[in-house]
């Protein structure tokens, strides 16, 4: 402790980095609350105007467009951020940030379905490095000021600063916490979330998530339902992140020109509405155009959901794998809690305890984050449903195997003793389980 308070610690180094931590997670928090602005604003625009629906395929020809012209290597979105964080090479372009704020409300205001978390983790990303560049930052210092930046974005964009940090130190390799970054992450993802209420950014409200009072054998039982519903939310999540990754192969297999794969996927998109008669499973999730329709939020005060969460699957890998852009993390929430949802009957389990185990395990089998997630349960939902969500969240990330969707991740600890880590689930992705 001595140590701590001796001059030589206090360094102009160390004060020039702490000051650009707290300029950067400010300006990502206000950046995020100009983007949930602006999210809200188009997604109504669109409730308005369905007709929109048939601008999907020129919107994608025009993002795609721009990302060529003015940002190529921004393409590369969060896994170009965690590839810069495990090895500096070409840089995050600074020309990220705009980019993926137009093409992410570009994708919503014309009916993709799609998320805002990449958006959110790539101005993050985008910002921080640009700060790494004018301050001449290297080594430690380069690589906490980036995982700064994807922790102020993550915590900024869901209101949830303490998975922020945890997200920020998990999401870069399987099985490994990087401890040592908590600190300045913590500091990033609340500053970042104090800079997004600062503008009077709203998150989305879920109700307080209690477990059913039982015995000691019955709690136990209760656990273990957690645990399947949690196995069947890792299995749904490997199912998205390869049907996600598979059909993006195939774009770039047998579709030559880049441009024109947003156009296809675009036209999917549109038939997908028409095949199932509705424009429910377009955007967020989060909003309705008209009361009834399945929400992220309904799920908890609705009964049972059958099928939601398998056709907003389909709806989302259709807009993502084509190259449009947003995130994957708010569809699958409604993927999760229509999951749980869905199987609330089967295993018994109340409707809004079952929608929140479903939300947060398949996200973390998805992201490879089980510790982020379940913090984020307890900031969403409070502590006392903490063991159910502890428990859905390891046991979906066991079973969604070495797959996800950020293939720039390394294993640092395999989930199976199958082969020795280090390798990326981009380079085992067809090998493993």
């Amino acid at each position: 402790m001595r140590a701590f308070f001796t001059r030589s610690f206090v360094t102009p180094a160390r004060i020039r980095f702490v000051l650009a931590l707290l300029a950067m997670a400010l300006a990502v928090g206000t950046a995020c609350a100009g983007f949930l602005w602006s999210l809200d604003a188009v997604t109504r625009l669109r409730f308005a105007a369905p007709w929109l629906l048939y601008g999907l395929p020129l919107c994608g020809l025009a993002v795609a467009w721009l990302y060529r012209r003015f940002g190529a290597r921004a393409e590369g979105g969060n896994n170009l951020i965690l590839d810069e964080i495990h090895e500096p090479g070409g840089g995050v372009p600074l020309a990220m940030a705009p980019l993926v704020l137009i093409g992410t409300v570009a994708t919503h205001l014309f009916g993709g379905s799609a998320g805002r978390e990449g958006t959110a983790v790539q101005l993050g990303g985008s910002l921080a490095h640009g700060l790494v560049d004018r301050l001449g930052l290297t080594g430690k210092a380069r690589r906490l000021l980036l995982m700064g930046g994807v922790a102020a974005g993550f915590g900024a964009v869901f209101g949830t600063p303490l998975a922020g940090a945890v997200f920020a130190i998990e999401v870069l390799a399987l099985g490994g916490l990087d401890l040592a970054a908590l600190v300045p992450c913590l500091v990033a993802a609340l500053v970042g979330d104090f800079g997004c209420r600062l503008w009077g950014a709203h998150h989305t409200l879920y109700p307080h998530i209690s477990l059913p009072q039982t015995d000691p054998a019955g709690f136990a039982v209760l656990l273990a339902k957690a645990a399947l519903l949690g196995l069947a939310s890792g299995v749904v999540a490997r199912l998205f992140a390869e049907a996600n990754h598979g059909v993006a192969d195939l774009y770039k297999r047998f579709v030559a020109i880049p441009l024109a794969r947003p156009v296809i996927g675009g036209v999917l998109v549109i038939g997908l509405t028409f095949a199932f008669g509705t424009q429910d499973y377009l955007g967020l999730g989060v909003l309705s155009a008209h009361p009834g329709a399945p929400t992220l939020p309904g799920f908890f005060v609705a009964g049972p959901d059958r099928w939601s969460w398998l056709i907003k699957l389909v709806f989302t890998v259709a807009t993502l794998s084509a190259g449009f852009k947003g995130g994957e993390v708010t569809p699958l929430f409604f993927i999760g809690a229509g999951l749980g949802s869905a199987l609330s009957l089967v295993l018994g389990l109340p409707v809004p305890l079952a929608a929140a185990v479903g939300m947060v395990a398949l996200f973390g089998a998805a992201a490879n984050t089980p510790v982020a997630c379940a913090v984020m349960g307890l900031e969403l939902f409070g502590v006392d449903a903490a063991p159910a969500l502890i428990v859905a969240c390891v046991a979906g990330y066991l079973a969604s195997g070495h797959g996800g969707i950020y293939l720039s991740q390394r294993i640092a600890r395999p989930k199976w003793p199958r082969r020795s880590g280090g390798a990326s689930l981009r380079a085992v992705r067809h090998v493993w389980l």
